[in-house]
């Protein structure tokens, strides 16, 4: 029987508000079985994503201290333009601290004011409540620009926990280039200061090959659920997506290649987790960091099926590689800086590849509508949505905007509205 675990002697160790965190697990537990675990036809690969869930606060928690105490520093970071590579690199390890859940925003309200976005307030909310093992583990935080509240946060939350700040470019022109190389060799620097150990280029080669290993997977795995019949639900590819942000990468890639080859032999026998007439829709927009399965379970608890995600808990996180060949710690770091300007953050102007970028992701997912989503005061994609509907409107695209943030209070109204949408198909 699936259960979230405790350990509250680990919490205590971590200097958590351990009276007030044990009823978490209990209450994941029900939510996960409720959204998760009463699936059809579920790829028998997801039990150890599954087991991922169970172990979120405990399991993994033990092997991050065990990193510490064997002098692994533990680096935290909120955005995939942060270069995890340069952390493994170094011989840290990396692991996402990004908001999904409503519990941590009373804390963080306290403090910060209430209209910004949710992501940022339930990040900030985990740490100074101390009802996050994850923001307790971490040495060090890798925060960055992507946006004024989270810029604005940091300072804020520098008074918590050992907060460095990276400068995100704004355009994509040579002088951009030029800033965030600029950025990638001082991160470089100051995670090696944090670790005590010099990165060369064998050293880089290795995490570049890693990571790359994973992004591979990851597209992998997204490519098979293009097929119709899918052979995964968009809830599970989505848990996937996020728990790539918190585990191990070498088992990671190997339990997802694991099951990649499970549901391409489901792809041979004509089995999906529904059926061939379902309607079949695209996600883009905001991040959707775990817990947040909102609307992908509202979109498929109404006979829909996810098949993409445009976003950085989706494909902004895997699409592009980082080329393997540089001989050079230089070449390597310029590699890099190329890889991470492709990311199509809302945040850059003008954005026209991320609205290309969206269209050529639907035409290859086969989906039959796009659904953006976009967290409350998230305002460069929330406008960005305007060029995106007309881009839509042109392309004779059906597209739905939603704009929401992690209470469930809106279910009800949402539920109603892609109801609607799914019936104009």
């Amino acid at each position: 029987m699936f259960e979230v675990k405790s350990d509250p002697a680990l919490w205590e160790k971590l200097g958590m508000d351990v009276e007030r965190f044990k009823n978490m697990p209990p209450m994941l537990t029900q939510a996960y079985t409720n959204i998760f675990l009463g699936q059809k036809n579920r790829p028998q690969g997801m039990a150890y994503f599954d087991d991922c869930v169970a172990n979120i606060h405990t399991g993994r928690i033990h092997e991050l201290v065990a990193a510490k105490e064997a002098g692994k520093p533990v680096i935290g970071t909120f955005c995939v333009y942060v270069p995890e590579e340069l952390v493994l690199a170094a011989g840290g390890v990396c692991v996402g601290l990004c908001g999904g859940a409503q519990g941590s925003i009373a804390d963080a309200e306290k403090i910060l004011p209430r209209n910004i976005c949710p992501m940022v307030k339930s990040a900030f909310g985990f740490k100074v409540g101390r009802i996050c093992p994850y923001f307790q583990a971490v040495d060090f935080v890798y925060g960055e620009t992507t946006c004024d509240a989270k810029k604005k946060t940091w300072e804020l939350l520098d008074q918590y926990v050992p907060t460095h700040v990276m400068e995100i470019p704004q355009k994509k022109g040579p002088r951009d280039k030029a800033l965030w190389l600029e950025e990638v060799k001082g991160f470089k620097s100051a995670v090696e200061k944090i670790t005590g150990n010099a990165t060369g280029t064998q050293e880089i080669a290795e995490a570049i090959t890693l990571i790359n290993g994973k992004r591979r997977a990851l597209q992998r795995l997204n490519s098979l659920r293009h097929h119709n019949p899918s052979p995964i639900s968009g809830k599970d590819m989505l848990l996937i997506q996020q728990i790539a942000f918190y585990d191990e990468p070498n088992r990671f890639i190997a339990r997802v290649n694991d099951l990649c080859d499970e549901l391409e032999g489901r792809l041979r026998e004509d089995i999906g987790v529904a059926p061939v007439s379902t309607k079949r829709i695209m996600v883009s927009g905001t991040p959707m960091a775990l817990p947040n399965w909102k609307l992908h379970h509202i979109i498929e608890s109404s006979g829909a099926i996810v098949v993409n995600e445009e976003s950085c808990i989706g494909t902004r996180y895997y699409k592009d590689l980082i080329d393997e060949s540089s001989q050079t710690v230089d070449e390597q770091l310029e590699r890099l800086t190329e890889r991470y300007m492709k990311i199509d953050c809302s945040c850059f102007t003008p954005n026209d590849e991320r609205i290309d970028q969206v269209i050529k992701e639907y035409r290859e997912s086969g989906a039959q509508g796009i659904i953006d989503y976009c967290l409350q005061f998230c305002h460069t994609y929330n406008i960005e949505a305007v060029k995106l509907r007309q881009a839509c409107e042109k392309e004779g695209i059906p597209f739905l905007a939603i704009e929401t943030d992690y209470s469930p209070e809106d279910v009800g109204q949402l539920q109603t509205r892609v109801e609607a949408f799914l019936e104009m198909l």
